[in-house]
């Protein structure tokens, strides 16, 4: 849990109730702040597995499953190849388009480039190829006067995608079940703040859509997480502009670490499929294993 990844609070939190979660399962739990010495934390506590509840880069795109790998501690969640694909946004898109799964245009230019002109037709989004929970986002609307005046602290190429209006819908995969959908109410944009904020955010779990749409985000998300490779839990995240039905539903990305607090959204929808958090948490722990 925690890292060093711009998601280390939101990973923390995760870390903390599944460490609960687990303790109430029966098992043995020791948290891991995951820092330098993480190898040798490991080797000194000689875990039978290894619940990952890191989120973002180091945790989440390959490079920790290629230490458990390495270290043959069973892991949970995807594996090296599928969580360094999943984190490479324009890479999952490619591997999607490839799949035939519909996905929004989008382009990676160097940031400097963005900051001085429209590099897209807007309105547009700009957000970096590689980190999670809507980190440094960017909506450049259609009136808007100039291009985005990105922070400092964005990276020096980034992901430029076409906006898609409408909803935002989202799937969890488990094992090769997918377990439902959700839609997302927001006032504004479904940022950081909306996503771990309380209030941020409203959850409609089943989303009220279409059974078609609801067929669709179900087909879907199982397809892109067998695309990808992934393994355990996934969660696939969609823009739906009811405007144009199915045409309109376009996958947006693939989280190979889903937030895993109660309230999180893979959570709720395994709750509503009968499984409770501790029992989810424990499913997790059971299907861990290395070569994955």
């Amino acid at each position: 849990m925690g890292g060093s990844s711009a998601e280390r609070e939101v990973s923390l939190v995760s870390g903390r109730d599944c460490a609960a979660a687990l303790g109430e399962e029966g098992f043995e739990v020791v948290r891991v702040d995951a820092g330098a010495d993480l190898c040798a934390r490991l080797a000194e506590i000689q875990p039978d597995v290894v619940f990952n509840a890191l989120h973002g880069r180091w945790g989440e795109d390959g490079c920790v499953q290629g230490l458990l790998e390495w270290l043959r501690i069973p892991y949970t969640h995807s594996g090296v190849l599928a969580s360094a694909l999943a984190m490479d946004k324009e890479r999952t898109k490619t591997a999607f388009r490839a799949a035939g799964l519909p996905v929004a245009e989008s382009l990676l230019a160097p940031a400097d480039e963005v900051r001085a002109r429209h590099v897209m037709e807007p309105p547009y989004v700009v957000k970096p190829n590689s980190e999670g929970s809507s980190v440094g986002v960017y909506l450049v609307h259609e009136a808007a006067n100039g291009p985005p005046q990105l922070s400092a602290e964005m990276p020096d190429v980034v992901m430029v995608e076409a906006f898609v209006p409408g909803r935002e819908l989202t799937t969890t995969v488990m094992g090769d079940r997918a377990l439902g959908v959700t839609d997302i109410l927001t006032d504004g944009w479904y940022d950081y703040e909306a996503k771990y904020t309380e209030g941020g955010s409203r959850h409609v779990l089943p989303a009220d859509v279409p059974a078609e749409i609801f067929d669709a985000c179900m087909e879907y998300a199982l397809r892109a997480h067998d695309v990808l490779g992934c393994r355990g839990v996934s969660r696939t995240d969609f823009r739906w502009d009811e405007t144009r039905g199915l045409g309109g539903l376009f996958l947006l990305e693939t989280n190979t670490q889903p937030g895993m607090t109660p309230t999180s959204l893979s959570p709720e929808q395994a709750a509503h499929c009968g499984m409770s958090f501790g029992a989810l948490c424990r499913w997790m722990v059971e299907d861990a294993s290395c070569n994955r």
